[in-house]
């Protein structure tokens, strides 16, 4: 009798293939093995990464010139941790009120009046536009300027309450103005991308509820933003960090200065350099988890998969390295090897 296929005269599919092929593997009792497709490039790019890696180590290691004993005595001196301490706090005021001018820029920006709108892209356009050293040095010298500050009625009004300049725009005040307005410039951008990124029926939805410009942005729109400005605000955090090393030239006591004064006076720069790398490597590497965690956090409604730290990623990488590999993988028979 004739077969059905044969006389169509068409060829077995796939399906049919894999069927047969496992047909065949049941009947002579076997298993599919399922050879692990070899990367003979990866460790050679691997092996080549820790060849220069070792290489870079053991000559900072062995190089005497170093002196790495004078490193560890001056990591902990008084006059080290007190810069620390002052480029910390840098830091955070500064961040604080780049955050919260910025998030005003950025409303004040996508306002629907034109006037409002241009104020804050005026202010984005200088800031942004000119050097942060710039800045730092005007309003280390603004007294030049206006030696006495007032606040009172404009345009000639009587004052009701006045400064001198050189005693209210200290070297403090000066850099926390220089550091925070400028960066209030950038977050302005970061936060009106995340402002942005909220789909607009979100807005229409909540105004449709009765709520205000101001109560959706506040409890409908800026929430949902987070998760997009949360990444690139922690990197302006730790961008932050390094840039208070520019308020040496006021002066300044922050860290690079503290560095500076010592080694200005027993001529050791590259150790003391090197003290100060260390500490701002220190803070930075804690900034970088304190980040991944905010952004995890934000990133819960968005992503079912939540993404490993680069620590979590090379242990779990270490022990599939580790974990003993079997020359192929069996298939049990009938499962076909692919996927359907």
């Amino acid at each position: 009798m004739t077969d059905p296929a044969s006389a169509q005269g068409g060829a077995p599919d796939a399906g049919s293939g894999v069927a047969a092929a496992n047909g065949d593997a049941s009947a002579d009792g076997g298993a599919i093995k399922a050879v692990p497709v070899r990367h003979p490039g990866r460790w050679v790019a691997a092996a080549l990464a820790l060849l220069l890696a070792a290489s870079v180590v053991y000559s900072v290691v062995t190089n005497p010139r170093f002196e790495w004993n004078v490193v560890a005595d001056y990591l902990f001196a008084p006059q080290i941790l007190n810069g620390l301490v002052v480029t910390l706090e840098l830091t955070v005021i500064a961040m604080a009120m780049g955050v919260v001018l910025g998030i005003v820029l950025a409303v004040m920006w996508l306002s629907p009046n034109p006037l409002v709108s241009g104020v804050s892209w005026g202010y984005i356009w200088l800031f942004r536009g000119t050097p942060v050293l710039v800045q730092l040095l005007f309003w280390a010298n603004v007294g030049a300027l206006y030696p006495h500050v007032s606040i009172g009625i404009p345009f000639g009004g009587p004052e009701l309450v006045g400064w001198e300049a050189n005693s209210l725009f200290t070297a403090w005040v000066a850099a926390i103005f220089g550091l925070g307005l400028n960066e209030s410039a950038y977050m302005a951008e970061i936060v009106r991308a995340g402002i942005n990124s909220v789909d607009e029926g979100q807005t229409e939805a909540a105004h449709a509820l009765g709520m205000t410009r101001i109560q959706t942005m506040r409890r409908v729109v800026l929430p949902q933003s987070m998760r997009v400005i949360i990444p690139p605000t922690g990197n302006e955090t730790i961008s932050m960090l390094k840039t208070t090393s520019l308020v040496l030239v006021i002066p300044l006591a922050d860290l690079l200065y503290a560095a500076q004064t010592i080694y200005s006076r027993n001529y050791k720069v590259i150790q003391l350099l090197i003290v100060a790398s260390i500490w701002y490597l220190v803070v930075t590497s804690i900034l970088t988890v304190g980040q991944y965690y905010l952004e995890r956090y934000y990133a819960r409604g968005s992503s079912r998969n939540v993404k490993p730290s680069r620590v979590e990623h090379f242990a779990k990488n270490l022990v599939r390295w580790r974990a003993p590999r079997e020359e192929g993988s069996v298939i049990p028979p009938g499962t076909g090897g692919g996927g359907s």
